[in-house]
């Protein structure tokens, strides 16, 4: 006893000191920068930085409270009907049939309605119900292993569980013996009981593995048995049970492990969901320049067709007037209509592209005010000056750093290494200290002795055979002989209740005390080993699928700056290829205006010069996907395009680019401290 004091003195005296050490040299500090002279106190350090939590609108983490309304518990968690509808910024950018559509604009209209997204965005919701859940004492979602604590029943979870019954029981029994039934040898062929009872219990259990139940205990019996010294009579029993794990399942580790590991894994969901978000901005960005390009294509196309158009119509007018060969006639019209087919083909892809940029900005693309709207991109096509320079190792470094599924994956080890520390201690002999105490108490209606002159006699085998006056009977006169045992006299009734009952229980009038040790020794004990050596092999692949992501994120990062470099190097040389094919088609032209060249040859120049403008457009648009690859590798979409997660989380984006003087949402305004600008720095 005297060695548990101390235990639990030591335990104190830690928990006081890690609370009072802080503030006292907080204060300390305080009180040495107060005594130093004005000039040479150094500046207040900066506020301390806190971490934004995502706003994820409600926490199912939390559940209901139960005060001040003690029924809340007991009913569902209000979850909203998901919002299917576009968003109005979507109608907002709509101009003359047309949806004029900046980068800006597209990530905000992705944030607000990419249904992937909004799919995602359940994931933290998802780990939060789970940790609700444990919480309560339950098991981690998709872990089968043992119960949370090692006590058995109500008691196994952290909630508290208070229990009642209310019942009623009337029993009759035969009078095999009617001496130990204490009736005597009457004409009575039964003996009717009956039981009223009433309990109440409370049952919780603790991180520590400490398990604690009160149970109150309240019966009212009356019996025909004239035997009872109350009839009826009320008997209350208070007892109260602790039991605490020694071994296994003792500390706050093996208790709570499933607690930490919700914990941990909401901020793992968190991270994918934050992944997903760069994933599907990363194709919003990616959709948005390819139908840059599409559209930009169609305008080569119709600038060829153009120029095709013209020298088939020159060439037509100098056949008619007979300066010109049917052949070349026909050469311009194979190529005005080989032309005319890229342009249709153009078209197609530019529409598809159209497509799949309108699914990715929108909830319902259905929706008829965008029936027949055209997306008309709003940001100019450039060439960045500067390409990202840095070493792969700085690079790789700062990936790692800043990646989501790199920190998601951390969380699994963490929960890795909790399962291999809980199941090692599993692997321990169940040794289970317990201390219960009881009270009860009796009250009722008790029978008081008013006559000297027994009514009957009831069995009672130690005793001799007596009269009336206590003589000794060696032969029982005959008035008397049916009478064996102890005389029973007439009694009076002498009022009391379920007060006394009650009264005697809080005296201690009658105390029961018990305590001990229980001890459980696994002869072989395989299955903990399994759970354990499951758990280290598990953490042991972990770690290796670590390396492998690490790998993995070097490769994407590498590519990624190889790829910066290599379309960097391709703009440069298309431009020149661009230049030298307009030239080349400008005196091609000349020449044949002064019949030094045929068609033919300028239609190949014309091929050349729509070639190479495709390919300089091709290379601008693979240079900034290359861009957007590279940020997604590095982890920087999010912070390239100042987006914040509580944005995402809540599918509402304030402020609204490139419309002057829209209105915002009522609810976003307080949500957010600083307009939100998405986009390239």
């Amino acid at each position: 006893m005297s060695r548990s004091l101390r235990h639990a003195a030591v335990v104190l005296w830690t928990v006081a000191s890690l609370v009072v050490s802080p503030v006292f040299a907080q204060a300390q500090s305080q009180s040495q920068t107060q005594s130093q002279p004005q000039d040479q106190q150094s500046a207040p350090p900066p506020a301390p930085v806190t971490a934004k939590r995502l706003n994820l609108g409600p926490d199912y983490s939390k559940g209901k409270p139960f005060f001040p309304n003690i029924f809340a518990p007991y009913t569902p968690i209000k979850v909203g009907p998901p919002e299917l509808a576009n968003t109005p910024r979507l109608n907002q950018l709509i101009q003359d049939g047309k949806l004029m559509l900046s980068l800006d604009d597209a990530i905000a209209l992705a944030l607000e309605n990419n249904l992937d997204i909004r799919v995602q965005r359940f994931l933290p919701w998802f780990g939060e119900v789970s940790l609700l859940r444990t919480q309560a004492g339950g098991v981690l979602e998709g872990v089968s292993n043992a119960p949370l604590l090692l006590g058995s029943g109500p008691s196994s979870g952290f909630d508290p569980i208070i229990q009642t019954q209310v019942g009623w029981e009337s029993s009759a029994q035969p009078l095999v013996n009617p001496f130990t039934l204490g009736t005597g040898t009457t004409s009575l062929s039964r003996l009717v009981t009956n039981t009223g009872f009433y309990d109440v219990s409370y049952s919780q259990g603790f991180h520590e593995g400490t398990a604690l139940s009160v149970s109150f205990n309240n019966s009212r019996i009356s019996s025909e048995s004239p035997g009872n010294i109350f009839n009826p009579f009320v008997q209350s029993t208070l007892t109260v049970t602790v039991s605490q794990p020694l071994l296994k399942g003792f500390g706050l580790l093996p208790n709570t492990r499933y607690i930490i590991e919700a914990k941990n894994t909401l901020k793992a969901n968190e991270q994918q969901f934050k992944l997903a978000v760069i994933n599907d901005i990363s194709q919003v960005e990616d959709d948005y320049w390819l139908l840059v390009y599409d559209r930009d294509f169609v305008k080569v196309e119709q600038q060829a067709v153009g120029v095709s158009r013209k020298l088939y119509e020159d060439n037509k007018k100098q056949l008619e007037i007979g300066t010109m060969a049917p052949l070349d006639v026909l050469t311009a019209q194979s190529e005005l209509a080989s032309d005319e087919q890229a342009l249709v083909q153009a078209e197609t892809t530019k529409l598809q592209q159209e497509t799949k940029l309108l699914n990715d900005i929108t909830k319902n693309p259905l929706d008829p005010s965008l029936n027949g709207v055209e997306i008309v991109p709003t940001q100019p096509l450039s060439t960045p000056d500067v390409v990202e320079n840095i070493a792969i190792q700085d690079a790789v470094k700062e990936a790692l750093q800043k990646r989501p599924d790199i920190k998601q994956f951390e969380y699994t080890l963490k929960n890795d290494d909790i399962e291999v520390r809980a199941t090692k201690n599993s692997l321990l002999p169940s040794l289970t200290a317990f201390g219960q105490y009881s009270t009860t108490g009796v009250g009722g209606n008790a029978t008081v002795n008013t006559s000297t002159t027994p009514t009957s006699y009831v069995a009672d085998l130690s005793a001799p055979l007596v009269d009336a006056n206590g003589n000794l009977l060696f032969t029982p006169p005959p008035a008397v002989q049916e009478y064996v045992g102890s005389p029973v006299y007439p009694t009076a009734v002498k009022a009391g209740g379920l007060g006394n009952a009650v009264s005697s229980v809080f005296a201690n009038d009658f105390p029961t005390y018990e305590g001990g040790l229980t001890l459980t020794l696994p002869v072989r004990n395989r299955s903990a080993q399994a759970d354990n050596a499951q758990a280290t092999l598990a953490a042991r692949q972990a770690k290796i699928q670590y390396q492998e992501l690490q790998n993995q994120v070097f490769v994407n990062v590498r590519n990624a700056l190889i790829a910066l470099t290599q379309y960097r190097a391709q703009v440069v040389a298309t431009e020149k290829a661009q230049d030298l094919a307009q030239r080349t088609l400008d005196s091609e032209q000349k020449k044949y205006q002064l019949g030094s060249s045929t068609s033919y040859q300028v239609v190949l120049r014309s091929r050349d010069l729509t070639t190479a403008q495709a390919n300089l457009l091709l290379a601008r648009i693979n240079l900034l996907v290359a861009e957007v690859a590279f940020d997604q590798a590095m982890g920087r979409t999010l912070e390239v395009n100042r987006i914040e997660m509580a944005d995402a989380m809540r599918g509402k984006v304030l402020g609204v680019p490139n419309i002057p003087g829209a209105p915002l949402d009522a609810d976003d305004a307080p949500a957010r401290t600083n307009p939100w600008t998405p986009g390239k720095k």
